[in-house]
């Protein structure tokens, strides 16, 4: 990729919006060498990385990456026995910690079976290095001062130094407490000079004290002294420090060596955390600019749903439908200057580079772009003072340019083509340069308010117009792609918005000539049939969403009622087996007592212990609930016919006929549900009575599809109850046997009216709050009679 076309395009602005989340100089330092690349399996796996991330903190929120330094300088210098000092080595210790933490991070996730096979194959090459850490962070606080336990001999030797340092104090103190002190000291107070404890003495009684002068103030009159009777134990403090920077050096050196040896692993750990810390720099950006991950292809196909300029406002920018290399391999874009047309350019451009760069796009999801190998783009006002050409001329000197390089594999992106000279010849070259560039099986897109191209995407294969939508109210482009539709002049409409005399309008359109005027109506009338179009179109993908939600809503209906007719089934047969069982206990009990009476009396049995035995087993016959079938057999007499109410005896549930599918079966409506049903499960209940033909009255319900629930949550008390009562009735003529009306938990109070409202109801059967999984006590479950 051309540097150059990589700045028109506003990569670089990309790249600075990239930075604002990275988590070290590693992370930044991989954005600024971040190119686009221009292999079809490296974007892909590019593309694959960059999701991974992006799935990690969709589920995660962040990541582990706090301590990561960069740490490579401070690697090499111990590698060549260098010593480091303490804030390197505690920048060491803290990208050991990221390291391992970013390792546990992954790990624990894939073991929850989470699939990161590509940051699971980057956190294997991290090498966790506990005891380094562990020796750095003993030995060295998180201010970088080397504490008293990193050796035996430096613990002494602070003891040492405390001790010589409290004897001085105390001698001092002792000086500046005494009764000449006052005359002879400017200030009671103990200082240090040179790293020596010392006392300001006035001038005139330098003498008093003997001892070395270190120092003296501003003004001459007072000398800074160290008393000859601290002199000794001072030089004892010294050599005391002195022995103490020698340990500090030889455990500083000691640590260094042990980076030296765990240096290979270390880089490893440095160079994976940054391209961790690069990923997750691009996957929250993709967050901030609602990307999506492309599909990736390499024949050229570009398809961009719902695309926006990730660096306009997300508040102003409008996102546009993009689609090129099937049916057309060039969109030649018209209309006048008005800003919009290079705006939609550049998306294109720059949406294609930062996909071929690993990042994310903000599109809608089945978006696809094209690797290509080179992006070419001739955008923008490009005269040079320096070079002393014009517009023109800068402009063909690019031109000129790209088309000695431009290939099948190019994608190019020209604005305000054969702009900046006469218009007749600036046209002539247009149309000139788009053939050579499509002839060379390029994908182009081009910008021009040269009328004459208009019909030069007519009259080609594999090249469509476009436009971009003006707003003659508000005398602004409104930022809309509109493909296929070429872009018309709004000279004359403009003029008269903002005053023009409307005699001076009439007599400019004298001066353009029919063709023109024809071809301006049959674009204005493109414009209006695409737009009516679009709004059919947005209208019937609202009801198709609307027809599927109630689709799925009837077949969850459908699949309760089955498992709650399975569920009786099973009861029922359930408490008969039991019955069965408990008459055959009985009926045993009674056989083995006439044995034991047979065999007690000698086979004399009474009469009456007979009779009474034979009651007994009677009554042992286990008693089902039946159906009145003689009542049934009577009911059934009744000729049947479609319309006829019949009541489902095996269901309790009463419906209508339908039609006869077979000698004995009936299809059967209950509610919004058709069955089939034997006869001789069905009771005729009446017949519908013959009304008069006459015009009348649909009632539907709201809007005919009406849903299977009611969200009355954020509504007021009143307004609620007149929606339960409007729902009611749409569902009642709807057919619904059971609806859901949510109504949350909260305080209580829209809860118990809903429910005191439906109680009241005269067609409500039932109500019940709903189960664990249809929202417990936040949700009143209706059944309709």
């Amino acid at each position: 990729m051309q540097p150059r076309v990589l700045k028109v395009l506003e990569f670089d602005k990309v790249k600075e919006q990239l930075k604002q989340h990275v988590a070290s100089s590693l992370g930044r330092e991989k954005v600024d060498k971040m190119v686009p690349s221009t292999n079809v399996d490296e974007v892909a796996f590019l593309q694959e990385q960059t999701d991974e991330a992006a799935k990690v903190l969709r589920l995660k929120g962040n990541v582990p990456l706090g301590g990561l330094t960069d740490i490579r300088a401070s690697i090499k210098r111990a590698s060549i026995g260098g010593g480091l000092n303490t804030i390197e080595l505690l920048d060491i210790a803290g990208t050991i910690y990221a390291g391992r933490q970013m390792k546990k991070f992954i790990e624990t996730m894939i073991e929850d079976d989470i699939e990161l096979p590509i940051l699971g194959d980057l956190v294997s090459n991290i090498t966790p290095l506990f005891e380094l850490e562990q020796k750095i962070k003993n030995c060295i606080d998180d201010h970088g001062v080397v504490m008293d336990g990193a050796s035996d001999k430096l613990r002494t030797i602070r003891q040492q130094l405390r001790s010589s340092e409290a004897r001085i104090r105390e001698k001092l103190e002792h000086i500046i407490r005494s009764s000449s002190a006052q005359k002879t000291l400017s200030d009671a107070i103990i200082t240090i000079r040179n790293d020596r404890y010392v006392i300001p003495v006035k001038q005139e009684y330098r003498g008093t004290y003997g001892g070395i002068v270190h120092d003296q103030s501003s003004s001459g009159a007072t000398l800074f002294i160290e008393p000859q009777s601290v002199v000794e134990l001072n030089n004892v403090l010294q050599e005391a420090r002195v022995r103490e920077k020698q340990e500090i050096d030889r455990i500083l050196l000691e640590l260094s060596n042990e980076v030296a040896v765990e240096a290979d692993s270390l880089r490893q750990n440095v160079d994976t955390l940054g391209e961790l810390d690069f990923l997750f720099t691009k996957a929250s950006y993709s967050q901030r600019i609602k990307g999506t991950k492309p599909k990736i292809n390499g024949n050229g196909y570009v398809l961009i749903k719902r695309g926006r300029h990730p660096l306009i406002n997300p508040s102003e920018v409008v996102p546009n439908d993009i689609e090129l290399g099937k049916e057309y391999t060039s969109i030649v874009i018209t209309g006048p200057n008005t800003g919009g047309k290079t705006v939609t350019l550049k998306t294109i451009g720059l949406l294609t580079i930062m996909a071929q760069a690993g990042l994310q796009i903000p599109a809608q999801d089945g978006s696809e772009i094209a690797v290509f190998g080179s992006v070419y783009a001739d955008i923008g006002d490009e005269q040079s003072i320096e070079q002393s050409l014009s517009t023109f001329s800068s402009h063909m000197v690019n031109i000129v340019d790209i088309l000695r390089k431009v290939d099948e594999n190019s994608l190019v992106l020209f604005d305000e083509l054969g702009a900046g000279t006469d218009p007749q010849e600036g046209a002539a070259l247009a149309i000139s340069i788009l053939d050579e560039v499509y002839g060379r099986g390029a994908r182009v897109i081009a910008t021009t308010h040269y009328p004459e191209l208009k019909a030069y995407g007519y009259n080609r294969e594999g090249v469509i117009n476009a436009s971009v939508e003006f707003d003659i109210e508000t005398l602004s482009p409104t930022y809309k792609l509109l493909i296929g539709v070429p872009g018309r002049s709004n000279a004359f409409e403009i003029s008269k918005r903002l005053g023009l005399s409307d005699h001076i309008i009439d007599v400019a359109k004298n001066h353009v000539s029919s063709e023109t005027n024809t071809v301006e109506n049959m674009i204005a009338s493109l414009e209006k049939s695409k737009k009516e179009a679009d709004e059919e179109l947005s209208e019937a993908e609202t009801i198709r969403k609307e027809a599927e939600k109630l689709h799925q809503s009837l077949q969850q209906q459908i699949i309760e009622f089955n498992e709650q007719r399975d569920k009786l089934f099973e009861k029922a047969e359930q408490k008969a087996a039991e019955t069965i069982k408990k008459a055959s206990i009985e009926a045993d009990e009674i056989i083995s007592e006439l044995r034991k009476m047979k065999f007690e009396q000698h086979s004399i049995v009474k009469e009456h212990q007979l009779i009474d035995a034979k009651k007994r087993l009677e009554n042992a016959v286990p008693e089902l609930s039946k159906s009145n079938n003689k009542k049934v057999t009577e009911k059934t007499k009744q000729k049947l016919a479609p319309g006829d109410e019949v009541k489902v005896l095996s269901l309790d549930q009463k419906g209508h006929l339908v039609e006869k599918v077979g000698n004995k079966e009936w299809q059967v409506q209950i509610g919004i549900m058709k069955m089939k049903v034997k006869e001789t499960d069905l009771e005729y209940v009446s017949r519908p009575k013959p009304i008069e033909t006459r015009p009348l009255a649909t009632v539907r319900g709201k809007d005919y599809h009406v849903s299977l629930e009611l969200d009355l949550r954020g509504e007021r008390f009143e307004n609620a109850l007149s929606r339960v009562e409007k729902y009611i009735d749409d569902a009642l003529l709807a057919g619904y046997p059971r609806v859901s009306i949510i109504h949350g938990k909260g305080t209580g109070a829209l809860r118990q009216g809903v429910q005191e409202y439906l109680k009241n109801h005269r067609s409500v059967k039932s109500t019940r709050f709903g189960e664990a999984g249809e929202g417990g006590t936040g949700v009143t479950v209706v059944e309709l009679k």
